[in-house]
């Protein structure tokens, strides 16, 4: 992306540069007090990763302090103990955005599949979400995740039902577009080395992106985020003020233009280093022991 030179503080948001620290703090906590629309449910603490069973106690553990929060909270499985996050958000009073975690083993699928239809006809699901970054990361085809899309329209009419994925993902792939209900677009300027002070105006395209492919249908921002610490990505820094700047502008402008977002994400998980580096334990809002970071 590019930008002429000296309109990036007019297009960014907010211009962070004249804040002390103290200052800038300030308004993230005045930013989290007001509340967002949705958050991403972190569900691994310390010492645990996908494949190890959740417990309801510490699901409703951390639900408890993301709640006073947040409106709406997205699930990423249906499966060992996963499919327990939706319910425990019910109990607090949450609405819910629940995927079905699809890859390349046919038996997972199918468990992920089969757990998201039950939940959903037992009340439990407000959007459904068959897959995230399944073509992204080319775990299936098209066709195959076509299949799962369809199958679980078919199962459960009355909810509505997306797939999760990069927001280019839905212009290069029409009839994914086509079968949905709903475009659910993954949006990280980070991830595509954008520097912070062009990040929310790069999330704007992102978006407007995905709307254009979208035809009509409700674009929701399913992933967006900033870390606040680990490696440089070309241009991309991780670090506390970034992470302060890039979630109070992605708030407020969501806000003002009444696009439903859920951000990336509501704790940090170390397991993520593996498949992405130092940065990956580093999204959350709150820390691995659920202490508000900033």
């Amino acid at each position: 992306m590019s930008l002429r030179p000296g309109k990036h503080l007019i297009l960014s948001g907010i211009d962070h540069s004249g804040k002390s620290p103290e200052q800038l703090q300030s308004l993230f906590q005045q930013t989290m007090e007001n509340g967002m629309h949705g958050l991403c449910y972190s569900a691994y603490e310390e010492g645990q990763q996908p494949g190890d069973v959740l417990t309801v106690e510490q699901i409703r553990r951390r639900m408890k302090t993301i709640a006073p929060y947040t409106k709406w909270v997205r699930s990423f499985s249906c499966i060992e103990g996963n499919e327990l996050v939706p319910k425990v958000a019910r109990e607090f009073g949450l609405k819910t955005l629940v995927g079905a975690w699809l890859g390349k083993d046919e038996a997972l699928n199918e468990q992920e599949i089969t757990g998201l239809i039950q939940l959903a006809k037992e009340g439990y699901v407000d959007i459904a979400a068959v897959g995230n970054e399944v073509l992204y990361r080319k775990d299936l085809s098209e066709e195959q995740l076509l299949e799962y899309i369809k199958r679980v329209k078919n199962a459960i009419p009355e909810v509505t039902v997306g797939y999760v994925d990069a927001y280019y993902e839905f212009t290069d792939c029409p009839k994914i577009t086509e079968a949905c209900d709903v475009i659910l677009a993954n949006c990280y300027p980070f991830w595509e080395s954008c520097h912070i002070d062009y990040s929310l105006v790069y999330m704007k395209q992102m978006y407007q992106q995905a709307v254009q492919a979208a035809n009509g249908k409700k674009v929701i921002i399913t992933e967006t985020g900033w870390p606040s610490q680990g490696k440089n990505l070309d241009g991309a820094e991780p670090s506390a003020d970034n992470f302060m700047k890039y979630f109070i502008n992605a708030q407020q402008w969501s806000k003002a233009e009444g696009i439903e977002m859920f951000y990336f994400s509501s704790f940090d998980e170390s397991w993520k280093v593996g498949p992405e580096g130092d940065v990956g334990a580093h999204w959350g809002l709150w820390d691995m022991h659920q202490n508000l970071k900033f």
